[in-house]
């Protein structure tokens, strides 16, 4: 038996008048169509100071006490016991005795802002006069899975839009043949692809993936490339689809997975002609692999991250994360028991990014790509263990440069032990707003209607830090 077919709008349109009113809907859902791109270059709510952001996550929480925020007392100090009311819920909630340990590595001031840099870092020293160090971060979570989500998607344990994926909403791409949003050598653990999903957000605003944690493997686009066709083919293929899609959305204009998947594979059909040359680095020069570290034993790998994160930047991507990660239980700075082993993690990551901030401010790139340097928190002045530090997220430092961040400046402080940031406290949520400002956009009005509330970045929390403002 037939049944009678819903009497909708369109249905209407197709059984009257011979369907003409069917094809003219058509024809103005093909020009839509043709109009339509959500990753289109979007303008900012007021004047920009940074067009777009490279993001180098150090995970696993690098310890500040023994890299950039120095503290004389933990020399004086070590080995003296403390009473100290610990980072873990239920865990050291009362104050208990621990024993303080100094930084294994020695600090000497640098630059003409007379910055001390502990000797982990001997080549982004030479650059402290372009960062801006925040030593007074803390955040939400104990443990690097919730405080890993939270750093990228203002959330420990709700599935949120992450911050790359915010910021490919709120203003598209500067290049319409490559996606608003990639994350290089991303880890599948401690959050996974949700550090970079969209969650709600419409799915063209997802990351790209590039490359797996701790092998860029010269970074190439998994699936972009097909060696089976020729160009012309590829050309045929893509427009076939093109048509079958049109069908499809005609007959269900209103399904925005549908949407979202036409639009997906249209930025494939473009990545395919712009992404092999992007990922392709023979035409760098020596002299730019060898600031990166390229060919070197310790910095090949992630100087080549550092680099495509150069060359995408270069072409109009708007974020950019660059992941120093792994698959391991524990994430690559995570040095409960064995803090010797930052020296490893600093000579992989020091050169190359110090490379990227050399190249980016030769190129004139800096002053218009914000970079952000950090880890999920911090770690604990006191031992655990014989020499390894704890997780500590109530205070901790990152850097930023560029994009209109003022230069060769520490702001805010932790206590005399670097235990608790005490003074200009800047929360997660704080710093996300600031970025957001950074780019010209008010992270109060970034917001996404979803299941009957609106949401944001920074939830119900968040100031702007105009003090890191040039």
């Amino acid at each position: 038996m037939e049944y009678p077919q819903e009497m909708t709008r369109r249905n209407l349109l197709k059984s009257v008048a011979c369907g003409f009113g069917s094809l003219a809907l058509s024809g103005l859902q093909q020009v839509s169509a043709q109009s339509s791109n959500s990753l289109l270059a979007k303008p900012s709510l007021f004047p920009q100071r940074a067009k777009r952001v490279i993001f180098i996550f150090m995970a696993g929480g690098p310890s500040h006490v023994d890299t950039f925020d120095y503290k004389p007392e933990l020399f004086s100090n070590d080995n003296k016991d403390i009473d100290f009311v610990g980072v873990r819920t239920n865990t050291f909630g009362k104050a208990s005795k621990r024993k303080l340990m100094k930084p294994l590595w020695d600090f000497q001031q640098h630059g003409q802002s007379g910055k001390y840099i502990s000797s982990l870092f001997p080549h982004i020293a030479r650059h402290v006069d372009d960062l801006a160090f925040v030593h007074s971060m803390h955040t939400e979570g104990v443990a690097h899975g919730p405080s890993t989500l939270f750093m990228h998607t203002g959330a420990t344990n709700l599935v949120r839009p992450s911050m790359g994926s915010w910021i490919s909403y709120g203003l598209g791409t500067e290049n319409s043949n490559l996606p608003a949003f990639v994350t290089i050598s991303p880890s599948s653990s401690k959050g996974g692809p949700r550090n970079y999903g969209n969650a709600f957000l419409p799915a063209i605003h997802q990351g790209t993936a590039l490359g797996r944690a701790g092998n860029v493997n010269g970074a190439k686009i998994p699936n972009v490339e097909n060696a089976m066709l020729t160009d012309s083919q590829r050309k045929r293929r893509f427009g076939l689809l093109q048509k079958l899609n049109t069908i499809q959305s005609n007959a269900y204009s209103q399904d925005d997975e549908l949407e979202a998947t036409i639009e997906n594979y249209e930025l494939a059909w473009r990545m395919q002609m712009e992404a092999p040359e992007l990922t392709d680095f023979s035409k760098e020069s020596n002299a730019t692999k060898t600031i990166y570290g390229i060919d070197e034993k310790h910095t090949d790998d992630f100087g080549k991250q550092c680099l495509l994160a150069r060359r995408m930047v270069e072409r109009g991507v708007r974020f950019v994360s660059v992941n120093y990660s792994d698959e391991s239980a524990n994430p690559r700075w995570d040095q409960h028991g064995n803090m010797p082993k930052h020296a490893d993690h600093a000579k992989a990551t020091d050169k190359p990014v110090a490379g990227l901030l050399q190249d980016l401010k030769a190129r004139g790139l800096l002053e218009d790509t914000l970079v952000w340097w950090g880890g999920e928190f911090g770690r604990t002045p006191f031992s655990q263990g014989k020499d390894g530090r704890d997780h500590n997220p109530r205070g901790f430092t990152v850097f930023l440069a560029g994009g209109g961040i003022k230069p060769g400046i520490s702001f805010g402080s932790t206590d005399e032990i670097g235990g608790v940031a005490v003074e200009n406290r800047v929360h997660m949520h704080d710093l996300h707003a600031t970025i957001l400002h950074a780019l010209g956009l008010d992270h109060e009005e970034l917001t996404y209607r979803y299941s009957g509330r609106d949401f944001r970045l920074t939830d119900v929390s968040g100031k702007i830090v105009h003090e890191l403002f040039s």
